[in-house]
């Protein structure tokens, strides 16, 4: 029986890439389109339209569809989402102050409950009435909503109960702590949760996208989503729980990097339009963060890749910095969206823009910059202050020249804003334009490139001079800049690994004088211990000079730029339940995790129970998320140490992992 064809998606900030794979005969079709933020749809289903049409291969032939996506991972970078209303058991304001959970809710409402739990699970009552009088309109000024409980994973009655008494009020979705870890640490377990939240919509309206194509092109197929640590999660599960597709993109390029190079032992760097993400490949397999994922700053709960995310790609701000006798060019880490494509998507207007303003006696100082609305629906832009507000209205579906937009110095802050909720794009100069105007790109409008470089040229540096000669000066130094900041984050991540987190490569004189090969008595060198293999769709024209300023082999595959594509499609389901025992007195044994608490006065039938809980959690997990031969792994961990010459069992983890090939439709 012929094996069933894999439909693979990537749905990145810039680009949405598509790839037809059979298991026998690899990659049989792979396509781009632009990826449309406003509707998601549009871009997915042009790519999985192209891909399809020019495989020849018949849509009742394709078994299973996997997603990977990098959207939630740039929401977190570049500090955008829904707003979120937070609601504590148990915490009170104090409790802001760890993890950078203050610096994460920001403006987002806060609700403080009485109630919560211990380590075993005793409760203290729990008081509704705040929620009650807030509720009526947090529900006007919220998209979603984040529930945390003190010692909720040991038993979360008290989060169930406020999620209930949510959806029972009002429709907005609600995301539990303990539905997304089972680890202790309250704050940081409450800001994942509020991250998680913030996410719900987006990643809902991108499976949403993916859905509705499917169904119109009559494929029924099941579809998963890539999850952060590589494996693979049914659609209902991502939707539920959208932060595990934090890191989703980048743990999909390892898989598809290990598959498409088959180096066991390598750096990946995956360069996107937002972000550059690196990792390493040890014996074939990516090295996951225990401690959790790092993204946007923020140590989440999210078991995924051990991967760094840096704010930088071809759509990275360029910023320029002309106080120095030799103006300073440094990028990111916020993206915009290209001249270059800003005029694709727009057409003249944009041109005439950047005309009208190289035309003017004076430089302006928002020459060059645009604003349009991302076109997301409008109730994410629920809670807006009135300066908020009347800004928004003035921007519409087609780019204005901020030169006209901005009335006030204190706008800027305003327009902020706005982009950082998603609701605004920035139109500016990037690497992409640089690289247009050298002619090593050509797939959008290079004349809005040439003129947005020419207008950052009338700046002056420190010496009055210009500060470039010309266009394709100033192009040559932002991406000398760009392959000097992808050296230094590809630096930054590894440098952990050899004992010097403590190195800062932007700022270390040695580093520098190696990297620039810096002549003199002394010459500094340094390099990698493996290949660095550079993916992306932009991968070809950066990589080879970043591998060359490292001084390492620098592979870049035939299909780097849908490596992320191919990673979905080649992934596996896993699926991990915990389950905990504690003995809070003698002869007392207390069962908490994966569902309600039990009371045992035997340890080891405490014990048996708990393996029985995990294995059966875990299997039937990967059973929900698709799969179709789990094989399950059991892990002990018991801490019992002896204390005055008797044993004194302090927690017992019980941790089970299954795992298995996602179910084919029309397959085995």
């Amino acid at each position: 029986m012929t094996l069933p064809y894999l439909l693979g998606i990537d749905t990145g900030g810039t680009y949405t890439d598509a790839v037809l794979y059979s298991e026998t005969q690899g990659i049989l079709a792979k396509a781009k389109a632009l990826t449309t933020r406003h509707d998601l749809a549009i871009g997915i289903s042009e790519a999985l339209g192209k891909v399809i049409e020019t495989s020849g291969v018949s849509v009742e032939a394709i078994g299973l569809v996997s997603l990977s996506t990098t959207l939630a991972t740039n929401a977190l970078v570049e500090g955008q989402g829904g707003r979120a209303g937070l609601v504590m058991i148990g915490f009170g304001p104090d409790d802001l102050k760890r993890d950078g959970l203050a610096d994460a809710l920001g403006s987002d409402p806060v609700i403080y409950l009485s109630g919560g739990h211990d380590v075993h699970g005793t409760e203290t009552p729990l008081d509704l009435s705040p929620l009650e009088q807030a509720l009526p309109e947090l529900s006007r000024t919220v998209s979603s909503f984040a529930v945390a409980g003190y010692f909720a994973v040991r038993n979360p009655a008290h989060e169930n109960r406020v999620r209930d008494f949510i959806r029972d009020h009002c429709c907005l979705p609600v995301t539990c702590s303990h539905e997304l870890s089972s680890k202790l640490g309250g704050p940081r377990r409450a800001l994942t949760t509020l991250l998680n939240a913030r996410l719900v919509s987006m990643i809902d309206r991108l499976v949403g996208a993916c859905e509705d194509f499917l169904t119109r092109r009559g494929i029924d197929a099941p579809l998963m989503v890539v999850r952060g640590d590589g494996a693979l999660i049914s659609a209902t599960e991502a939707r539920l729980r959208p932060i595990e597709t934090i890191l989703s993109g980048p743990a999909a390029s390892l898989v598809g990097a290990r598959h498409l190079t088959g180096l066991a032992d390598a750096v990946v760097s995956d360069i996107g339009g937002t972000t550059t993400d690196v990792a390493i490949l040890e014996g074939g397999r990516p090295r996951l963060d225990a401690d959790g994922a790092v993204v946007g700053g923020y140590r989440t709960m999210v078991e995924a890749v051990a991967m760094r995310t840096y704010g930088l790609g071809g759509d990275s701000e360029v910023r320029i910095d002309d106080r120095s006798m030799n103006a300073r060019i440094d990028l990111g880490p916020r993206r915009l969206v290209p001249l270059s494509l800003a005029a694709t998507l727009h057409g003249r207007p944009v041109i005439d823009i950047l005309e009208r303003q190289l035309r003017a006696a004076h430089m302006g100082r928002h020459d060059g910059r645009l604003a349009v609305r991302t076109g997301v629906p409008d109730h994410l832009a629920a809670g807006l202050a009135a300066q908020e507000t009347a800004l928004f209205a003035r921007i519409g579906s087609e780019p204005v020249a901020l030169d006209q937009l901005m009335t006030a110095t204190s706008q800027l802050a305003t327009l902020d804003r706005l982009v950082a909720r998603g609701l605004v794009h920035i139109c500016g100069i990037t690497p992409s334009d640089a690289m247009h105007v050298l002619g090593r790109q050509g797939q959008w409008e290079r004349e809005a490139a040439e003129l947005g470089l020419r207008l950052a040229m009338r700046r002056k540096n420190g010496a009055g001079q210009p500060i470039a000669a010309s266009p394709e000066d100033l192009a040559g130094r932002i991406i000398d800049r760009l392959t000097r900041q992808s050296a230094e984050v590809i630096l930054s991540a590894v440098l952990p690994e050899a004992g010097l987190a403590d190195v800062d490569p932007a700022r270390s004189l040695l580093i520098d004088h190696a990297l620039r090969r810096e002549a003199g008595i002394v010459r500094f060198s340094l390099s990698l211990d493996r290949p660095l293999v550079g993916l992306g769709a932009s991968a070809p024209v950066y990589y080879p000079a970043i591998g060359d300023m490292l001084s390492v082999a620098c592979e870049v595959p035939a299909d780097a730029d849908v490596a992320n594509a191919v990673g979905a499609v080649v992934g596996r389901v896993r699926a991990t339940v915990t389950v905990f025992v504690t003995s809070p007195e003698d002869g007392v044994f207390i069962l908490s995790g994966a569902g309600d608490g039990r009371r045992f006065t035997d340890e080891e039938k405490a014990f048996d129970a708990a393996r029985e809980r995990a294995s059966a959690g875990a299997l039937e997990h990967a059973r929900q998320n698709g799969s179709v031969d789990a094989v399950l792994a059991l892990v002990e961990e018991i801490d019992a140490p002896e204390i005055d010459g008797s044993r004194k069992l302090v927690e017992a983890r019980f941790i089970a992992t299954a795992s298995g090939r996602p179910r084919l439709a029309h397959g085995e």
